[in-house]
């Protein structure tokens, strides 16, 4: 039994002496390493003058790794080619740059790394580390500030690029087209500020741009662009600061392509706005031919139908506007006509301010009110008046709605007529309307307005909902608003068209002037909201 007591005892202390060295073999984890990594030292250092070298590495106390180069890393002024940085992705005590480009003499270059710099283990960036050198005997020092806002929205995009141009002998204003700029930087942060430094002194044209390429050369098609009214004097005189206005232009007018769309309609494929765009046929005609035309809803597209048809091979057209004139020709093949396809909008409810649209694939021609009863849910009939847009190629329906009421539109087979006298089918569309109060109402005071106005309400999305037209000092009543969050705009609609213009580069035309209420406005069914907004000179 003692035996058996004292076996169990030295299995009980063996059992404690392997436990105990377990526990003490068992990694418990110190602190979260949260430093950045530490650069040691630079070659050829950082800032160094009379800079002739074509590789630069920069060591760090700990691996580390380069992530989202692109996205971050701004060279100033920009190098092409482009130097090739490693490491990307993999683990290193060093950065190395390789340069290829022939660098300008007595210039400063500046390599910002943004956030991209970051250790191995933790990814602690090392925050906006910047790589200065210059071929010069000195580091230029002078800087430029400012900030960037959307012209139109109220939110401006992040990563918005600010350029400054040599303004010498040789500058035209279409070197933002053709050639990198001098210096570069970004707004990386939500305040959409920047600032440029290591800057020579002299002029500059300075713009902003949204690259969409990341290629530091104005692209009409995709990127938006902001401009000063006049060159900036760089000097050391650094308290000045600028803001720029980013705006979308309208694109320039050119003339695409054309093509037979079907039988008797041709569709010329254009850019830019297809207002005031002039179609003459060269080929010969009948006497009795007629055309009309109708814009795409969806592009600057415009349509061209004609009657009767052409027995041809092929037609001849001048297209032209302002100075831009071309001469298409369009290979002429037997297709079907287009069938006449209607599409109505609002559809289900609609509002006690809304008119109700039919819209036409062909263009319209006239309507026929003999073949049209508008009924209610009583079977009452309901007086309306009709009106062509052609602008939309839709006829629009304007009619008394009573609350809770259910309509029903009818159009008999003739009731609608195209350009080639195609006529509808019975066509028919009920609309709704519902409670006063499940909508809200704004009613707002402008103080310190220029007119003419326009005022919208956007919503959440950026879309402007509703709008007026607001030409003398008078109260402005927003009504039967659907619930929801809303921004109020207001545009000053300098040259009275009753839309919203934007600017244009080469034509330093600034985009019309908009300013925003600072309140966002939550709108209530039921409710009336009364607001005053007080715009700034």
């Amino acid at each position: 039994m003692k035996k058996i007591l004292s076996n169990f005892i030295l299995a009980a202390l063996i059992g404690l002496v392997v436990l105990n060295c377990a526990n003490r073999g068992t990694p418990q984890g110190g602190p979260k390493d949260e430093d950045p990594p530490v650069i040691i030292k630079s070659e050829p250092e950082n800032f160094s003058t009379e800079f002739n070298e074509k590789e630069i590495k920069i060591y760090f106390d700990e691996y580390i790794k380069v992530k989202d180069l692109q996205k971050n890393l701004i060279i100033s002024p920009p190098m092409d080619p482009m130097p090739e940085i490693t490491p990307l992705g993999s683990a290193s005590k060093y950065i190395t740059i390789k340069i290829f480009d022939t660098l300008q003499p007595n210039t400063t270059y500046a390599f910002n790394f943004g956030e991209s710099i970051v250790d191995n283990n933790e990814s602690n960036p090392y925050p906006f580390y910047k790589y200065v050198f210059s071929t010069g005997t000195y580091i230029d020092s002078l800087v430029v500030r400012g900030s960037v806002k959307d012209a139109l929205d109220k939110k401006t995009e992040e990563f918005v690029s600010i350029l400054l141009y040599d303004v010498d002998s040789t500058f035209t204003d279409s070197i933002i087209y053709k050639e990198k700029p001098k210096y570069i930087t970004n707004t990386l942060d939500s305040t959409n500020t920047f600032k440029l430094e290591n800057i020579k002194e002299g002029k500059y044209l300075m713009i902003a741009l949204k690259d969409e390429s990341s290629n530091y050369i104005y692209d009409q098609d995709e990127d938006k662009i902001g401009f000063l009214d006049d060159f900036i004097e760089v000097s050391t005189d650094t308290t000045k600061v600028y803001e720029l206005n980013l705006f979308k232009e309208e694109l320039d007018f050119k003339i695409l392509r054309a093509k037979q769309r079907s039988n008797n309609a041709i569709a010329f494929g254009l850019e830019g706005s297809n207002k005031d765009v002039e179609i003459d046929i060269l080929s010969n005609t009948p006497e009795d031919f007629i055309y009309t035309r109708l814009p795409d809803t969806e592009s600057d597209s415009l349509y061209y139908f004609y009657k009767p048809p052409i027995k041809s091979d092929s037609l001849v057209f001048t297209v032209s506007k302002n100075n831009t004139k071309d001469t298409l020709v369009v290979k002429i093949r037997d297709q079907k006509q287009d069938s006449l396809i209607f599409k109505a909008f609002p559809k289900g409810n609609i509002s006690y301010s809304e008119e109700f649209n039919i819209q036409g694939n062909i263009p319209l021609t006239k309507i026929d009110k003999s073949k049209i009863e508008l009924f209610n849910k009583d079977s009452l009939e309901i007086d309306y008046t009709s009106k062509l847009d052609t602008i939309t190629n839709s006829f629009k329906f304007n009619f008394e709605k009573e609350e809770e009421e259910r309509y029903r539109l009818m159009l008999y087979p003739g009731a609608i007529t195209d350009f080639f006298e195609n006529t509808n089918d019975t066509l028919s569309y009920t609309l709704n309307t519902k409670s006063k109060d499940a909508y809200g109402n704004i009613r707002l005071t402008l103080q310190n307005a220029v007119y003419p106005l326009i005022v919208q309400l956007v919503d959440t999305k950026g879309d402007a909902k509703y709008e007026q037209f607001i030409n003398e000092q008078r109260l402005v009543d927003l009504r039967y608003i659907n619930p929801g969050k809303y921004t109020l705009r207001v545009v000053f609609d300098s040259n009275n068209n009753k839309k919203y213009n934007t600017g244009n580069f080469l034509l330093k035309r600034k985009p019309e002037r908009v300013s925003y209420y600072p309140v966002v406005l939550e709108v209530r069914a039921g409710w009336d909201l009364i607001e005053e907004f007080t715009l700034l000179d």
